[in-house]
């Protein structure tokens, strides 16, 4: 499916055909060049398909069919060689030299805009020979889709994963003499589905498969928003071949990230939570649906830091002199559009002094402890869960790293430091067990567009966070914090719901804020409902200056989570450039989600909220899931008209203000502390609006004379500079006498 977006348009496809294959890891092998500002190298993924993925071949007329007549051409394959006795592994040295080469010796010529006009210049061809009639064997043939922007594809090749030393446990034969498609692709299943316990073991199979040589280069071929990829007699998912390798490089202007300088100066760049995701930074699937993990090794000068969402904290390995290379892991599928990095002359801070208690709260577990596998009720797919490990689940604490340009170091020991293990602690203590076992957290360049983002094991900050008093930095570091549960562990299965991301996160940084404090009871609901008055003020002007139909919460209604037959699908205003500065589905969700808990009660709604992560982590959710969750637990005398249905109506499927919230905000009558600032607001308000009195003309030719006066003073006796300085300052003083 080939879209041919009209710029008015402001809908973001996602064009990955996961219902026939999904990716279930990628291996990433880079490196990042700041004087091109380009990051190159390759990516390895492992797919898996099966019975549920299996569709009729015919779909992929869909997928591949231009709007336009011209057909659709691809790269020149080269012969398949058998690989059956060689054991060669790829060499990262040799494997870049392809960087300069576009197929055989031809020159990189794809557009720099990231948008190909010319197919031919798009895939590289030169020859009409390799084009494909949709109307005869193209359409028999099984093509893969992935989701791509902004990048230049060199080279996509089957991966040999039989040539890996010791893959032969993977397989019912001792010895591998025969290689085939088949046993290929037996492999990868066999690896992709080995038990959470042996993730170790997994992880390094996956390493040694992602430098195997290739054994025959596949037909590609580029548009705006994808990279189509087939085998010549593959014609279903099952035949095609199951771990495939691109080379590519990421273009300067390409928009999953930034190429900028730091606050002190220095070159870095970072993902900055783009519209478009990572498809700019490589090839993935992008719905959610497609949960993978990854493993990813970045190369880069020996003065940067790479941070990137990752399960260890990854320290530098010297490879050569002034090049280091840095290597991060997931075991926890997650979406691909989750996947964060960040390089940079960060600076380290860590705080001064640690107290035994942070020290015990926050101990890094013991391999012993994260290996092991505990019985326990999970509905996700099967990976290494902190909620089945005892150990990981009375930790309130988990390891926590800062990093900042050197220049904000200052800043950051003294606002935000001391912060974090309060924050984690409190929020530990609504909702228990943290989903991810530690936390980097990075002051991000000044060009930053938001107060902060979330990604797995790291969060981004602004500069602006460490202004002021602490209340800034610690309410955004504990709706960051929140994100972790909300829009990480859970997510949403339909992105254009991102209130049950948003919302959650905005009705929990005032919870975790207020423990955090530790404030009484009375105090933090007093703070609590000034923050309610301030956000109700924000969205009726949100309301009156937005277009209606980017004020619902679920725009899709009842179609909701669908897809077309292939998997591809459209992000309702997800390109459109006012949605960034849009805050409904933060407000709506907050106030909808205040609202429950109201009428459930505190300790009903937290103890809630509780079974709901436990339930749903590590799985993708829709709202109704979450609906019919809480209506299950509460008696059905006690819901009082509550249903999905009436809560679809009311809050997420209509414009405007949600009438049960008009009524409730026009029934309420202001806390106390709402009443300090109003007061105070308005008395500034009249103070403002009193006639301001003239100057008395007989005080203005006091001063004026005054001043003449200490002139001519000042010429004969005030050579040097000192001395006018010091005159002047007395005729300034005495000028505000006379004005006295």
């Amino acid at each position: 499916m080939d879209l041919k977006l009209d710029p008015s348009r402001d809908d973001l496809p996602l064009m990955a055909n996961t219902s026939h294959i999904l990716v279930k890891h990628y291996v990433l092998d880079l490196n990042v060049d700041f004087e091109s500002q380009i990051i190159e190298g390759s990516i390895v993924l492992f797919f898996e398909s099966g019975n549920r993925f299996e569709k009729q071949s015919g779909s992929t007329k869909e997928t591949c069919q231009s709007e336009s007549s011209e057909a659709c051409r691809f790269r020149t394959p080269e012969p398949c060689h058998s690989p059956g006795t060689d054991t060669r592994t790829f060499s990262p040295k040799t494997g870049y030299n392809d960087f300069a080469i576009c197929g055989k010796g031809e020159k990189d010529t794809s557009g720099k805009d990231g948008n190909h006009d010319n197919p031919e210049q798009a895939s590289g061809i030169s020859s009409s020979k390799y084009c494909c009639d949709t109307g005869n064997h193209r359409n028999e043939e099984f093509l893969l889709v992935l989701d791509c922007c902004d990048l230049s594809v060199l080279k996509v090749e089957e991966v040999d994963v039989a040539a890996v030393p010791g893959i032969e446990k993977f397989t019912r034969s001792p010895k591998l003499t025969v290689v085939s498609e088949e046993l290929r692709n037996q492999i990868v299943h066999e690896l992709v589905t080995l038990p959470a316990d042996r993730w170790r073991e997994q992880l390094d199979y996956y390493a040694g498969c992602s430098q195997a040589p290739g054994c025959g280069e596949l037909l590609f071929d580029t548009d705006t928003w994808s990279l189509q990829i087939r085998k010549t007699g593959a014609h279903t998912a099952t035949d095609f071949p199951h771990a495939i390798r691109i080379r590519y490089s990421t273009k300067p202007q390409g928009r999953s990230v930034t190429w900028t300088s730091d606050q002190s100066g220095r070159p870095c760049v970072y993902t900055m939570g783009s519209p478009i995701n990572n498809r700019a930074l490589f090839p993935c699937q992008e719905p959610p649906v497609a949960m993978s993990t990854w493993q990813a090794t970045v190369r880069a000068a020996a003065s940067f830091v790479v941070l990137m969402s990752g399960e260890n904290s990854a320290k530098p390995t010297q490879l050569q002199e002034g090049c280091t290379s840095w290597h991060y892991y997931v075991t926890m599928p997650m979406p691909a559009s989750t996947f964060t990095i960040a390089v940079g002359s960060w600076t380290e801070m860590k705080p001064e002094i640690c107290s035994p208690k942070d020290l015990a709260a926050e101990r890094s577990l013991s391999p012993s402890e994260t290996d092991s596998r505990y019985v326990g009720i999970c509905g996700h797919v099967e990976y290494p869960c902190r909620f089945q490990n005892p150990s990981a689940t009375t930790q309130e604490i988990i390891p926590h790293r800062v990093f900042a340009p050197l220049c904000l170091q200052g800043a950051c020991r003294e606002t935000l430091l001391h912060l974090i293990p309060l924050c984690l602690s409190a929020a530990y203590s609504v909702l228990g067990t943290h989903p991810f076992s530690r936390l980097d957290i990075l002051i991000v360049p000044a060009n930053f567009p938001s107060l902060g983002m979330a990604s797995p094991h790291i969060i981004f900050l602004s500069q602006s966070v460490l202004t002021g008093t602490s209340h800034l930095c610690g309410t955004r570091l504990c709706h960051e914090i929140a994100h972790a549960w909300f829009g990480l562990a859970i997510g949403a299965r339909d992105w254009t719901e991102e209130w049950l991301s948003e919302g959650f996160a905005t009705h929990l940084e005032d919870v975790f804020w207020a423990a955090a404090q530790q404030l009484a009871p009375h105090e933090a609901q007093e703070q609590q409902e000034l923050k309610a008055c301030l956000r109700w003020l924000r969205l009726q002007d949100e309301v009156r200056n937005s277009p209606q139909e980017m004020q619902v919460l679920r725009p899709n209604k009842e179609k909701t989570g669908h897809v077309s037959d292939s998997g591809s699908s459209v992000i309702k205003h997800g390109l459109n450039p006012e949605k960034v500065f849009m805050q409904v589905h933060y407000l709506k969700g907050y106030f909808l989600l205040r609202f429950l808990a109201q009428r459930l009660g505190d300790e009903t709604y937290f103890a809630f909220l509780r079974k709901y992560v436990h339930t749903f982590h590590g799985q993708l959710i829709l709202s109704q899931d979450f609906l019919q969750l809480l209506l299950e637990n509460i008696p059905e005398e006690e819901r009082l008209e509550l249903s999905v249905e009436n809560i679809f109506r009311d809050w997420l499927e209509s414009s405007g203000i949600p009438q049960p919230l008009q009524r409730e905000r026009q029934a309420r009558a202001e806390c106390g502390l709402a009443r300090q600032v109003s007061a105070e607001v308005e008395k500034w308000i009249r103070v403002n609006r009193r006639p301001r009195k003239r100057k008395r003309r007989e005080a203005e030719e006091v001063f004026e004379k005054y001043l003449l006066t200490c002139g001519k003073q000042s010429r004969l006796s005030c050579p040097r500079k000192e001395n006018r300085t010091a005159v002047r300052g007395q005729s300034l003083e005495a000028g505000n006498r006379a004005r006295n």
